[in-house]
């Protein structure tokens, strides 16, 4: 039997390995720095990179009667943070916002909200409210 040519898969190069850890830290940090800011305003923490079959939220408050699913985004700028949320992520987000009011139980509407976080290189958070519009 003849085979063809067998490829091998290169290994993530030791660079590439690197800028993934910085990536994961870098956002660690800025959800870290969005969940102080909520729980400055009085929020409560009900989870973080909560996981459902429709995708991952980043960190999910409740903020007086509302639900609140954040999407934190981290760049150099703010603009640079807004420019990389895409609007395929923005209905992956909105589907698991569904999902885990679901798998909560909750019966009948739930107010809720989808906020945006951009974080620049300097730690600052830019909040974008409601920035999914109304669900």
């Amino acid at each position: 039997m003849v085979q063809g040519p067998i490829t091998a898969t290169a290994a993530p190069s030791a660079a590439r390995r690197q800028r993934g850890r910085t990536a994961n830290l870098t956002g660690a940090m800025a959800e870290e720095g969005v969940t102080r800011f909520y729980l400055g305003r009085g929020a409560t923490l009900l989870a973080r990179r909560w996981r459902g079959q429709a995708g991952e939220i980043d960190i999910i408050f409740r903020e007086g009667p509302d639900v609140v699913f954040v999407e934190v985004k981290a760049s150099a700028t703010h603009a640079g943070a807004a420019q990389s949320l895409q609007t395929r992520q923005m209905r992956r987000i909105a589907e698991a916002a569904c999902e885990f009011c679901q798998r909560q139980g909750w019966e009948g509407p739930v107010p809720m909200r989808i906020d945006v976080a951009l974080v620049d290189g300097q730690g600052r958070v830019e909040l974008i409210p409601n920035a999914f519009g109304e669900m």
